[in-house]
């Protein structure tokens, strides 16, 4: 089943808008052709960490990428199988969003997790299991935000419509969960028969179960909050450590859960909750920044409360009162320059330097060598990499 990525007469949750509108609404980004579509380039040719794309705008460190280089390449073509389903529309969505790429941080955290915890063999399958939970969030994600673009190409829903895209995104959550519980069976059952030492198969899908819930109240969290400026640092904290953090210290963990190291489990967790939330940080702080690579300001034009915005509201004059106004009467670029004037994102990215430095502290019960070092380089990327 081939659909076409026409965005002409397309509906935007219900709403209908022709291309020109859906062209207007992100010029900076969408790429349409002569009558005002967005058109969506159909990749072939494979992508992901091992394929050689660009996949982002900095790489993760080169010795902890040549660490896991082999069981990368092995998930990244797993991952692209476990989106198959005998229901075509399923299959088609869910390899239109693998084909665009993207860092599959996930995966890279757990087998270096694991491996730092001792877990030996076959492990690509556990490594697709957050990548699978992220690709159904960001399905989500995009109906729920109205995103019009997910890694520069017209957004799953535009193409394929809400409701199978929502469905699409049930199926990799659900093809998550099952996997999870299908390899940790398979782990565990490996090392019963060596006589190694091993953990408890239900632990890794019961703690997935408690990241995916968490992950769906930091979204509802986020969408109750939408526009206000008066959520409380606290607040925001919830939302992000439930939103992305949770996930990324399931797939740290997950490894060490399997093996049965419970002392190794903790401290992998903790690295990564506290990466997780120092990675969101972070990507908050690049927004504001003209040497991102993209369009900076998107985060202050929608009015999204992060750390940077808090630490502005409170040093910079009337910020609070000009955002609260007309929208049209902002002047983005200005507003830009006194936030960054006002030491805001220098305050933001030192909590998340912070953060970063407590994850690598966590990693102090592991035993020094190549994988926690490859860990603590990666913590360190995942804050420094866009300044």
């Amino acid at each position: 089943m081939k659909v076409e990525a026409q965005m002409n007469g397309a509906q935007m949750n219900g709403v209908q808008m022709d291309g020109a509108e859906m062209d207007r609404a992100q010029t900076d980004r969408a790429r349409t052709d002569g009558a005002g579509r967005v058109t969506a380039q159909r990749r072939t040719e494979p992508a992901g960490l091992r394929a050689g794309a660009p996949l982002s705008r900095a790489h993760p460190p080169a010795g902890a990428l040549a660490l896991v280089e082999t069981d990368l390449a092995e998930a990244e073509g797993r991952l692209c199988r476990l989106v198959g389903s005998q229901v075509a529309v399923v299959e088609e969505i869910g390899s239109y969003l693998t084909a665009s790429g993207g860092k599959r941080l996930r995966p890279m955290l757990t087998a270096l997790g694991a491996r730092a915890a001792g877990l030996e063999g076959d492990i690509a399958g556990l490594m697709c299991v957050g990548e699978l939970i992220h690709l159904g969030s960001l399905l989500h994600d995009d109906v729920v935000d109205v995103g019009l673009l997910r890694r520069d190409r017209p957004a799953a829903w535009t193409v394929y419509g809400n409701a199978a895209t929502i469905l699409t995104g049930d199926f990799c959550l659900a093809r998550a969960i099952l996997l999870a519980g299908e390899e940790g069976a398979r782990l565990v059952a490996e090392r019963q028969r060596a006589g190694q030492p091993h953990g408890d198969a239900g632990r890794a899908v019961t703690e997935l179960g408690r990241a995916v819930t968490w992950m769906a109240e930091g979204e509802v969290l986020q969408l109750q909050r939408a526009g206000s400026l008066d959520t409380p640092l606290a607040d925001y904290l919830e939302m992000v450590e439930k939103k992305s953090a949770a996930l990324i210290a399931w797939c740290t963990a997950a490894g060490a859960w399997v093996r049965g190291d419970a002392q190794a489990a903790a401290g992998l967790y903790e690295f990564g909750r506290q990466a997780g939330i120092a990675f969101q940080i972070a990507d908050d702080v690049i927004d504001y920044s003209p040497a991102s690579g993209k369009s900076p300001g998107q985060d202050l034009r929608e009015r999204k409360l992060t750390l940077p915005l808090l630490h502005a509201l409170a040093r910079v004059p009337d910020l609070r009162a000009r955002l609260e106004g007309p929208a049209e009467a902002l002047d983005i670029p200005a507003l830009l320059t006194e936030i960054r004037e006002s030491g805001a994102l220098d305050t933001a990215l030192s909590e998340a330097r912070a953060r970063a430095e407590a994850a690598l502290k966590a990693l102090d019960v592991l035993p020094e060598g190549p994988w926690r070092a490859a860990l603590c380089d990666l913590g360190r990327y995942l804050v420094e990499r866009g300044h």
